[in-house]
């Protein structure tokens, strides 16, 4: 892993995360919603509950998780356009991705004949927005997981564990955590790593651009994201173990 005396330019080290800050109960109307920071980057994350479920699911009995990400039009520097009437390939990629590795964090029987919906709304960009809208996404979910047993439409959590992601590369030579764009944008290698509060992996999307890299680097790049992983869910576990909004 690059030295962490190495200095970045938010004065962050190589191994370090940006400021997060998870603000639940950001709305009114969703089961659950959360404001997810990390940095400049905020995604806007609800978890809206279905009594159905899609008609391919409704032999099992078992519930599903299903999310839709967007950017929003000021999201960046430039407006960028809504993808009406459907999402653009990456939106549509990123979203996928959320919903598996939310998946992932549920045990779908104990859910029931019933969806929940994870929405994510990218209303500032600065790298990292899929990483972001994954570890938010969860803390909704989770919130309207206690809705559902508050109201005693489910008997008990089917929520396995908590999950979380971040972005890890090699920028200049030096492996790093947590890229914002800037450095996301002159990335040799990067990969957006997803795992579990015990540290199992779920996902790792990403490769090299125009550059390759030894499974030696991948390893180092897999613990460094292991890292801010923890830190991430630690985060998760203060914010649902305080009052929301």
């Amino acid at each position: 892993m690059a030295s962490s005396s190495l200095q970045r330019s938010e004065g962050r080290r190589a191994d370090q995360l940006r400021e997060v800050a998870i603000t639940r109960g950001y709305t009114d109307a969703a089961d659950g919603s959360v404001l997810m920071r990390m940095g400049r980057t905020m995604v806007l994350c609800t978890a809206s509950v279905q009594e159905a479920v899609p008609s391919w699911r409704e032999p099992s009995g078992l519930g599903w998780v299903t999310a839709e990400y967007e950017m929003l039009p000021a999201s960046t520097g430039q407006r960028r356009p809504r993808s009406r009437p459907l999402p653009d390939g990456r939106a549509t990629e990123i979203q996928r991705l959320i919903g598996r590795v939310l998946r992932s964090a549920v045990d779908m029987a104990k859910l029931g004949p019933r969806t929940i919906w994870l929405d994510c709304d990218v209303l500032q960009a600065d790298g990292g927005t899929r990483a972001a809208a994954i570890t938010g996404a969860y803390v909704a979910l989770a919130d309207a997981v206690r809705q559902l047993r508050r109201q005693k439409r489910i008997a008990a959590s089917p929520v396995i564990a908590p999950v979380a992601a971040v972005s890890v590369g090699r920028v200049k030579g030096r492996l790093l955590l947590d890229l914002d764009y800037r450095e996301d944008s002159a990335a040799e290698v990067d990969f957006n790593v997803a795992m579990t509060g015990s540290g199992r992996l779920v996902e790792v999307q990403g490769g090299g651009e125009g550059s390759t890299f030894a499974r030696t680097e991948l390893d180092r790049m897999l613990r460094l994201a292991a890292r801010g992983i923890r830190q991430l869910i630690a985060r998760q576990e203060q914010a649902l173990a305080g009052r929301k909004r």
